[in-house]
């Protein structure tokens, strides 16, 4: 990962003009590209980098509602819950059916929206909160280098997508985590995070399914990997998601049999780290 700009989180018009760059590039021109985070890339330090940034409130400094910075590798719903996330939409063939088979098996997820996705399909950002699940940040234009962009890149990738998610769900919903596109987190993305009230999000089990590699190995790549931690990474953007749907109800039904309960990532507490080994 690239090293940090120590500087701090930049405020004022040159954020605004970034902003605003960021939100005029065009989406789809080139394709997505999928979760390719190694542990390294995925498990950040703790607390490295500069100050803690401005607050909603405007405040620097100041953490909203005491988020903390490092990346989350548990659960709320205790050791032997497993988290179910889902990246890279709305999509409005894909996320209708990833839904379906959620509410089918009474599950809560966290989706990791892409902002123009959001802006785009408004109607599935407010059925996935209508569905009891949480919103999650994955930037603007889900940018696996970021991490070697300038801060203020960054916080305009970070903070436009929210921007965007917020205003697509209506109604008060707020985004609370954020997940770095490929696991590019950086000390000053997990602190712009943080200090607008998202609690920087990995991932521990790896499906693959964005390579579409078979239901069946997505399955298999589940059950091998569980061990790593709790929080599972599948996609309802990006393409076909056919194999996805499949291997969710899969992977759910199995849960199930294994008496493993669903649940959300820790947000306000304190997180250990991750085994040594685990994504």
């Amino acid at each position: 990962m690239a090293r940090a700009n120590n500087k701090g989180v930049r405020a004022g018009a040159a954020v605004v003009a970034s902003a605003v760059a960021v939100a005029a590039t065009v989406w789809g021109v080139a394709a997505l590209v999928g979760p390719d985070g190694t542990a390294s890339s995925q498990t950040a330090r703790p607390g490295a980098g500069g100050g803690s940034g401005r607050g909603d409130d405007g405040q620097p400094g100041e953490q909203r509602q005491g988020i903390p910075e490092d990346i989350a590798h548990a659960s709320e719903n205790g050791a032997d819950a497993v988290n179910i996330t889902i990246d890279d939409g709305p999509d409005p063939r894909w996320t209708p059916r990833v839904l379906e088979v959620l509410r089918r098996h009474d599950v809560r997820a966290t989706f990791c929206m892409v902002g123009p996705q959001a802006k785009a399909h408004p109607d599935l950002v407010k059925k996935v909160v209508a569905d009891g699940h949480r919103l999650c940040d994955h930037t603007m234009n889900h940018d696996t280098a970021m991490d070697k962009k300038p801060v203020a890149y960054q916080e305009a990738q970070i903070l436009e997508a929210k921007k965007l998610i917020e205003e697509a769900a209506g109604g008060g919903a707020k985004v609370e985590y954020y997940r770095a596109p490929g696991g590019a987190f950086t000390p000053d993305s997990r602190r712009i995070a943080a200090a607008h009230g998202m609690r920087p999000l990995g991932w521990n089990v790896d499906t693959k399914d964005f390579d579409k590699p078979g239901a069946a190995a997505i399955v298999s790549a589940v059950k091998r990997e569980i061990g790593n931690g709790p929080t599972v990474l599948f996609h309802d953007g990006g393409g076909n998601r056919a194999q996805t749907v499949d291997a969710l109800d899969q992977v759910l039904a199995w849960l199930r049999e294994q008496g493993r309960p669903t649940g959300f990532p820790v947000r306000t507490a304190p997180d250990a780290a991750p085994a040594p080994d685990a994504p």
